[in-house]
């Protein structure tokens, strides 16, 4: 019997209004490497993954990517984007506050210093260059 457990990531989308400014942040200070870099459709499809985690990708697309989106719902996005409304991604690290200083030193926009959260976490958060929220979160060892 099929237990439906084969389902898992493999991609995540996060909207970026310049793929080269995404990438030097992605690829440059976070460390992902660029699995495509690719023009498709009039568009340019763009996919980083951490190396210790290949299997997932994050697409680097931009704001209203779908090519049916009215000029009003593109322009929506857009400024959403700008705002920093749209959603973000999670990250996990060993050492929240050594990745802290890295993208810090890297004049990235900083949300949130590290913090021992009451959940059980140690996180912070950044922008990415096209105001996009991640937080990179250290989960704490056994014992």
């Amino acid at each position: 019997m099929d237990t439906g457990n084969d389902v898992r990531l493999a991609q995540c989308f996060i909207a970026v209004d310049d793929h080269d400014k995404a990438l030097v942040f992605y690829r440059d200070v976070l460390g992902l490497e660029v699995r495509n870099d690719v023009g498709f459709e009039g568009m340019r499809w763009v996919t980083v993954a951490s190396p210790e985690q290949p299997e997932v990708e994050i697409v680097l697309e931009p704001p209203a990517a779908n090519p049916d989106a009215s000029p009003a719902d593109r322009q929506a996005m857009a400024e959403l984007l700008a705002k920093g409304m749209l959603r973000g991604v999670n990250f996990t690290t060993t050492d929240c506050d050594a990745l802290f200083e890295r993208v810090r030193a890297a004049g990235v926009d900083v949300l949130q210093e590290p913090v021992d959260q009451p959940y059980g976490v140690r996180d912070c958060a950044f922008r990415d260059p096209a105001g996009n929220m991640l937080r990179f979160m250290e989960r704490p060892g056994p014992g």
